[in-house]
C-alpha cells in the first residue's frame, strides 16, 4: 500500500521538526502550568521550563518527561503497577495494534506505555477521542506525547471519511513506520465494567486494508490486553451519569465533567492496578470461515478478543465481594474474609456520599457500583467453558 502521509496531517502526532515549537507554546501556556501543578505542585516552573527547553524531539517529550510524570503517578496513587503476559509480545519487537478494555481515559494507555518501555518494548502511539481536547494546550500535549486524533465530533459521510483516514493511518504506521497503536475496545469507557469490543471498531481497522477482512486485520497483529484496576477513582462518577441518562435519557457530559473524569482518574487512588498481555489473536482469526456473513465474522473476532480479556483478568477481593453481594450469597467467600467485606462496604458508602445528584437513588446507584466491581469476575467466568 502506498499511501501519501500528509493525508493524516489533521490526526497524527506532531514530528521532530514541530516538537519544539509546540513546547514553546506550552511553556508558555498558563493553563498548562496550572494543570502540571495538580500532578507537581512544589514545581519550580523557570527550571522547568528550561529543561523541557532541552527536548529536541517527541521521543525526547515522551522519554523524559511523560515517562516521569506517569511513574510518579503511578507512585503516588497506586499501592502497585504490574505487568504479565510478557513472553506473548512477539519477538524482534513486531508492531501490534494493541487493543484492551477500558477503565481510565488517560491512565489505561499512560501505564501500558511506561510499563512496555520498561520492559525493553517501546511506547505505542495512542488513539485519543477528540471529544477530550476540551483545551488547545491538551491537544498539543497529546500531540507532543505520540497520540493521534479519532475524530467522533463529525457525522454523515464526513464520519465515514474521518473512519477512513484513521484506519489508513493506523495500517500506516503498523505496516510501514512499524510502530505500535494502542486503542480501546469501544468508543469509551464502559462505565459498569461490562467489557465488549465494538463491531464499529472492527469496521473501522478492517477499512483502511486492500484485502478482504480477515487479512486486512491480521495485518494489523492484534494484542488483547486485560486491564484490573482494584479501586476505580472514578466510579461514582460513573454510577452518578447512570441516573443522570436513567432519569433524562437526552443527558449528555458536559466538557467540565470530561474534565472532571480525568482529573478524578489521575489522582485518585487505585490501589492495585496489572495489565496483562494476552495472546495475538492471529492464531484464532486464521482458523475463522471467510465466508461468513461480514456481521456474523466481525461478531467471531469481537468475541475472540473478549475472551482473551476475560481469561487474563486479575481480581481482587472487592470483585468476590461484589459479586456476592450483589447474588445475596457467599459462592466466593473463600477469597475474602471479613475485614476485606467491612472496608469494602464502607468503601462503597463513602462513594455514594460523594454523589451529589436530584432525587439521588442510593439503592440504584449502589447496585451500579457493584456491577462495576462484579462485571469482570462474572465474564471470566463464562471463559471457563472455552
Amino acid at each position: 500500500m502506498n499511501i501519501e502521509p500528509k493525508l493524516f496531517d489533521d490526526i497524527r502526532p506532531f514530528t521532530d521538526a514541530e516538537a519544539p515549537e509546540a513546547i514553546l507554546g506550552l511553556i508558555a501556556n498558563p493553563d498548562f502550568e496550572r494543570a502540571f501543578r495538580y500532578v507537581k505542585p512544589d514545581l519550580d516552573w523557570a527550571s522547568f521550563s528550561q529543561f523541557m527547553l532541552t527536548f529536541k524531539t517527541v521521543k525526547d517529550f515522551k522519554e523524559k518527561l511523560a515517562y516521569e510524570v506517569v511513574t510518579n503517578i503511578a507512585r503516588s496513587t497506586t499501592f502497585s503497577l504490574t505487568i504479565s503476559g510478557r513472553s506473548r509480545l512477539p519477538e524482534g519487537h513486531v508492531p501490534c495494534t494493541f487493543i484492551s478494555n477500558h477503565r481510565d481515559i488517560v491512565l489505561d494507555a499512560a501505564f501500558l506505555n511506561v510499563m512496555l518501555y520498561d520492559v525493553g518494548y517501546g511506547m505505542t502511539q495512542v488513539a485519543i477521542g477528540d471529544n477530550l481536547l476540551i483545551s488547545p494546550w491538551i491537544e498539543t500535549l497529546v500531540k507532543l506525547n505520540n497520540s493521534f486524533i479519532v475524530k467522533r465530533s463529525v457525522s454523515g459521510r464526513q464520519q465515514l471519511q474521518a473512519s477512513l483516514t484513521l484506519s489508513s493511518y493506523i495500517h500506516y504506521i503498523i505496516t510501514q513506520v512499524r510502530e505500535s497503536v494502542w486503542i480501546a475496545q469501544r468508543e469509551g469507557r464502559a462505565k459498569d465494567s461490562d467489557d465488549k469490543t465494538q463491531s464499529s471498531i472492527l469496521k473501522m481497522l478492517n477499512m483502511g486494508g486492500e484485502a478482504d477482512i480477515l487479512t486486512n486485520l491480521m495485518a494489523l497483529n492484534i494484542v488483547p490486553v486485560a486491564i484490573s484496576y482494584e479501586q476505580d477513582p472514578c466510579d461514582f462518577l460513573k454510577a452518578k451519569e447512570f441516573q443522570q441518562k436513567r432519569d433524562c435519557p437526552d443527558f449528555i457530559k458536559s466538557k467540565r465533567d470530561d474534565l472532571l473524569n480525568m482529573e478524578t482518574g489521575i489522582l485518585g487512588n487505585k490501589k492495585r492496578v496489572h495489565f496483562t498481555i494476552c495472546s495475538p489473536v492471529n492464531p484464532q482469526l486464521e482458523r475463522l470461515d471467510r465466508n461468513l456473513d461480514r456481521n456474523e465474522l466481525y461478531a467471531r473476532i469481537a468475541q475472540i478478543i473478549d475472551t482473551e480479556i476475560y481469561k487474563h483478568y486479575r481480581f481482587y477481593p472487592c470483585n468476590y465481594i461484589a459479586c456476592d453481594l450483589l447474588d445475596k450469597a457467599n459462592r466466593f467467600a473463600l477469597h475474602y474474609g471479613r475485614n476485606d467485606k467491612q472496608q469494602f462496604e464502607a468503601y462503597l458508602q463513602s462513594r455514594l456520599d460523594k454523589i451529589v445528584i436530584p432525587n439521588k437513588d442510593e439503592d440504584y446507584l449502589r447496585t451500579r457500583l457493584l456491577d462495576m466491581y462484579a462485571n469482570p469476575l462474572r465474564n471470566h467466568l463464562l471463559t471457563q467453558a472455552y
